[in-house]
C-alpha cells in the first residue's frame, strides 16, 4: 500500500514542478507581481475617473498577458517566431476585449469608450513586456501612459476644449 501512496505523492510533486528552484520562483513571482501592479496602477487611474474598467481588469489584463508569454519561456519556447505568435494572439484577443468598451451613440460623434479601450490594449503590451522580463520598460511604458491620462485632460481643459477620457 505504501507504494501507491509514493505514486501519488511523486505524482503530485511533479505536478508542481514548473517551480523548481528559488530562482525561478522568484523570476515568475517579480515578473507577475510587477504586471498586477502596472495594470493596477493604470486601472487606478481609469477608476477615478468613473470608467468601468477598473483596477481588477486592468490587473487581470496584465497578469493575463504575462502569463500567457511567461508560461512558454518556462517550457522552453525560445524562438522568436513561436513568442511572435503568442503575442499576435494576445493583441487579437485584447482587441475583442477592447471593442466590447466602446459604444457607439446615436451622434457621429457620440463614441464613448476608446480611451477605455486603447488602456486595456496598452495594459496588455505593459503585461507582456513584464512577462518577458523587461520590467524597466513595462514601468517606462505605465509611466508614460499615465501622464498621457493625467496631463492630456487638463491641458484640453486649459486650452477650452472638452476632453471626456
Amino acid at each position: 500500500m505504501g507504494g501507491i501512496w509514493e505514486q501519488i505523492g511523486a505524482t503530485i510533486a511533479s505536478e508542481f514542478s514548473d517551480l523548481k528552484d528559488v530562482t525561478e520562483l522568484t523570476r515568475v513571482s517579480l515578473r507577475l507581481l510587477m504586471a498586477a501592479l502596472l495594470g493596477g496602477l493604470l486601472g487606478f487611474e481609469r477608476e477615478q475617473r468613473g470608467k468601468s474598467a477598473g483596477v481588477k481588469t486592468h490587473m487581470l489584463v496584465c497578469i493575463g498577458a504575462a502569463l500567457f508569454v511567461l508560461i512558454p519561456q518556462q517550457a522552453g519556447v525560445i524562438a522568436e517566431a513561436d513568442l511572435s505568435r503568442i503575442m499576435q494572439g494576445i493583441i487579437s484577443g485584447i482587441g475583442f476585449l477592447g471593442a466590447g468598451a466602446i459604444l457607439k451613440g446615436d451622434a457621429e460623434k457620440d463614441l464613448k469608450g476608446l480611451t477605455t479601450a486603447a488602456g486595456i490594449w496598452l495594459t496588455a503590451a505593459i503585461g507582456v513586456a513584464a512577462g518577458l522580463g523587461r520590467e524597466s520598460s513595462a514601468i517606462l511604458c505605465t509611466l508614460l501612459a499615465l501622464v498621457v491620462l493625467v496631463t492630456i485632460p487638463k491641458m484640453a481643459g486649459l486650452i477650452g476644449r472638452k476632453d471626456n477620457s
